[in-house]
């Protein structure tokens, strides 16, 4: 029997739905119906249930889901029961801002080094992180058995930085330049380009102005 195949949607779905469970669990609301998670997250109850049951049954018929079982769960599916470490490439502004961030996850997910390439930069302590020179980052990557990496420099710069990245042996990236950076289909891309959702925020206020 084959597994289905989960598509990124789903697999974008489920930390959104983490993190409202979280805000159960602080609230101590020990269970909550499809129902209820569809009526916050603004979400189709059906489309909820389904995403969860391509994992497994996790709710019980007119009882729900059970908060904290379900928080364990959708931790293991992405895979944040176990610590994740995280090299940051661009000690910039937005660089900076996420280091900064990163005394605040509770995921797992703990950016454990940063790098960059001016000599401005490079023995500043950002967050209790050293930033450290560029030429450093493959020996840091296999100390620390680093699997993803964030880039946030210039988009002239993206591109090397990403084939440092793919050469030092990681298998995932986040990057926030503006720019499409090309890997290997073996390396796992996601981009976060800021510029490209305000244009498409755009696009709905201007439709917006013209209905009305």
């Amino acid at each position: 029997m084959k597994t289905p195949k989960i598509s990124e949607a789903v697999v974008r779905r489920l930390p959104v739905y983490l993190r409202f469970l979280n805000e159960l669990h602080k609230r101590n609301i020990l269970t909550v119906s499809s129902q209820d998670l569809g009526q916050k997250l603004n979400a189709n109850p059906a489309q909820i249930r389904k995403d969860l049951a391509y994992f497994g049954e996790f709710g019980k018929k007119g009882i729900g889901y059970d908060v904290p079982y379900l928080i364990e769960k959708i931790r293991q599916i992405l895979k944040l029961d176990q610590v994740i470490p995280v090299v940051l490439i661009g000690a910039g502004n937005l660089g900076r801002a996420l280091c900064n961030y990163n005394a605040y996850l509770q995921d797992n997910m703990k950016i454990v080094a940063v790098f960059d390439a001016s000599p401005v930069r490079i023995g500043e302590q950002i967050n209790n992180l050293k930033v450290s020179p560029i030429h450093e980052l493959k020996a840091m990557i296999e100390l620390h058995k680093v699997r993803i990496g964030i880039i946030t420099v210039p988009a002239l710069e993206a591109q090397m930085v990403a084939n440092q990245l793919v050469e030092s042996g990681i298998e995932a990236i986040l990057n926030f330049a503006p720019v499409i950076i090309k890997v290997p289909d073996s390396i796992r891309v996601h981009h976060a380009d800021f510029t490209t959702e305000l244009q498409s925020l755009a696009y709905y206020l201007e439709t917006k102005a013209q209905l009305d």
